[in-house]
């Protein structure tokens, strides 16, 4: 028997050439045959009718050992490989076919693009398996909350300093906001917040972690607890409250699981991104996030809320932003009318009875005196006035009990006694 005589069927395909027999041999009508493998009558026929021509083998398709008529060409697999190397090089297929699409007109699939690099040696990542985690739900509506997170990372590739992504995600939605700062702490989180407010309006909770900057975690000694005092806030904290917004914070970088992902997503894609431009410094990849790349993200993955209500609030007549998010501190008034700040002293010139005034230093540096809503006027003192310097005095003897006291040789005693004997 030569190889040719054989015939390589699958189990589906033998069923259906016995059933396609019986109906040949009239055993069986074609509509009963439609109806037990579940397909038109008009296939049945057609395959009575293959059979019958090419016997057995036509129960097998056609293009059984032979490529797609929808396979590449062997230079498009070429040139696109090629684009590849060239720009993309660490693109994820998903994101260099999206790429393609978008700069170079080139339309493919990325599972085809996926094939190729892992034949080419240049994509081998495979996805983990994770540890079971408890699903959340999402919030129903928009604004209901917003998780916050700094992402520390070489965004910029070692093209410029390292930086960090402050991001908001709301929780409902998807919707993401992010600003680049050079560290994360009270300035930048309350720069990208107060940005954040301006764009979307204030939500009702946010969710972050458990940075010293959002929270304090200073433990209350037993007298505090006893006098029944509260942990003093961080400043970011303070300015939560001042809005009304519930700061929550999350024990575990799962359980804000979103932001989380959205820093993972980031790092891929918005790196990539900021490469394919040559972004170099903090002030052009803000204005990139700005103008570009924030409205094309929330676009293709924003989700819709399950409820429509949008749950952010304008912001109140009568309340200033900058008064909010700023370092408050409150000092005492001196006699003179003069506050230390910093190490530095101010003179202000308003006459008021107050015992204490309270110093706001704006996100920009400049610093404002307040006594209640009055602004006050002041002037910072340059000079301080030299302190007195001590006469340094000799000090006395000490008589010590049950020990002979000897005269220094300056003392009268000696110069009147030497005088004598002269």
């Amino acid at each position: 028997m030569t190889s040719e005589d054989i015939i390589i069927m699958s189990r589906k395909e033998l069923k259906r050439l016995h059933l396609v027999k019986k109906a040949i041999a009239g055993e069986v009508r074609q509509v009963e045959i439609a109806e037990v493998l579940g397909i038109s009558g008009r296939q049945v026929r057609r395959l009575v009718k293959r059979v019958g021509e090419e016997g057995d083998t036509g129960i097998v398709h056609g293009l059984r050992g032979k490529g797609s008529n929808r396979k590449y060409e062997e230079g498009f697999k070429r040139e696109i490989l090629g684009i590849y190397r060239n720009k993309y090089e660490g693109f994820g297929p998903v994101f260099a076919c999206e790429k393609l699409i978008e700069n170079e007109g080139k339309k493919l699939s990325d599972e085809t693009l996926r094939k190729w690099l892992k034949s080419e040696g240049e994509w081998d990542w495979e996805r983990k398996k994770r540890a079971h985690r408890r699903w959340r739900e999402r919030k129903g509506h928009c604004g209901s909350m917003v998780q916050m997170d700094g992402s520390h990372h070489d965004w910029l590739e070692g093209r410029g300093p390292w930086l960090v992504l402050m991001a908001y995600i709301d929780d409902a939605t998807g919707r993401v906001y992010a600003r680049f700062y050079d560290y994360e702490g009270t300035v930048p989180a309350m720069d990208s917040f107060r940005r954040y407010i301006r764009k979307h309006g204030i939500p009702q909770s946010l969710y972050a972690d458990k940075h010293t900057t959002y929270q304090s975690w200073e433990k209350l000694t037993v007298e505090d607890e006893l006098e029944g005092k509260e942990k003093a806030d961080t400043q970011f904290g303070r300015a939560l409250k001042e809005l009304e917004v519930k700061l929550m914070a999350a024990h575990s970088p799962q359980a804000k699981g979103r932001i989380e992902r959205l820093f993972k997503t980031f790092q891929d894609r918005l790196t990539k991104e900021l490469r394919l431009r040559g972004i170099k410094t903090k002030e052009e990849a803000n204005r990139f996030l700005d103008e570009e790349y924030l409205d094309k993200f929330n676009d293709k993955f924003c989700v819709t809320a399950k409820k429509r209500a949008d749950l952010h609030t304008e912001v109140p007549k009568g309340i200033k932003l900058d008064r909010i998010f700023c370092i408050k501190e409150r000092r005492v008034l001196r006699n003179d009318f003069t506050v230390i700040y910093g190490g530095k002293l101010y003179q202000i010139y308003d006459r008021l009875r107050a015992g204490k005034v309270t110093l706001e230093e704006q996100l920009d540096g400049r610093l404002h005196i307040y006594y209640g809503d009055k602004r006050l006027k002041y002037k910072q003192i340059e000079t301080l006035p030299k302190k007195k310097t001590e006469v340094v005095k000799k000090p006395k003897a000490v008589f010590l009990a049950g020990k002979q006291w000897i005269p220094p040789k300056d003392h009268p005693w000696r110069k009147f006694k030497v005088g004598v004997a002269a």
